[in-house]
């Protein structure tokens, strides 16, 4: 196995704690919290830049949900939606993200429930599940990457097979960079239960992956 194949697993089976720098800052809310002020008085410009800022992590983390990229954008288009009509009676009591994130949640768990209920995975739902990562076709060797193409549908598998809070807390917490209390008010949990979401994640991730680990 590769040095960068392996590194990959490792990133995602052994998530730790200082792996993760959350990266928003009070200017970062403050902006997002004077668009969607200005969107609840119709400012259509604001509510354009609102999208501009926040389109790619609400896509991306939609998509890693539900391990079919091409629902994410219909998903995330709701979302959208719903900002734009709950903006004039929304007040800032938390970070925007957590708004933002706690709509995507709810709109991604009752996908999922709906799919589960009528039992729509399909194996071309399978076959076109949203890689996490791509590799570099200008460094990577042709068989480095076969191989890291076959580690990224383990991962994307492992990942999407976890229950439905963990798999979010892990996504927000490695991908959106999400520190405890905020996956906490996403998800409505405490951040002991947070922190245990995410340590039974690790161990199913680990468990997943351990054959590819191995070698």
């Amino acid at each position: 196995m590769t040095s960068t194949a392996n590194k990959q697993l490792q990133t995602v089976a052994y998530m730790s704690d200082s792996s993760v720098s959350p990266t928003d800052t009070s200017s970062d809310n403050d902006i997002d919290v004077a668009l969607m002020l200005r969107v609840g008085k119709r400012d259509e410009q604001a509510f354009e830049e609102l999208i501009h800022r926040h389109q790619s992590a609400v896509i991306g983390t939609v998509a890693k949900m539900l391990g079919n990229a091409s629902e994410a954008e219909d998903i995330a288009q709701q979302v959208f939606i719903r900002l734009w009509k709950s903006a004039p009676r929304y007040t800032p009591k938390a970070k925007f993200t957590t708004f933002m994130f706690t709509i995507a949640r709810n709109l991604v768990f009752n996908e999922s429930r709906r799919k589960s209920r009528k039992k729509e995975y399909s194996m071309d739902e399978r076959e076109s599940e949203f890689h996490l990562q791509t590799p570099d076709s200008q460094t990577a060797s042709p068989d480095e990457g076969m191989l890291q193409n076959e580690l990224q549908a383990a991962v994307d598998k492992a990942i999407h097979d976890l229950p439905e809070k963990q798999r979010m807390a892990v996504i927000l917490r490695r991908y959106e960079n999400m520190p405890y209390d905020e996956i906490g008010r996403v998800l409505e949990l405490s951040v002991p239960a947070v922190k245990s979401q995410l340590f039974r994640a690790r161990n199913a991730l680990r468990d997943s992956l351990q054959s590819y680990l191995d070698e």
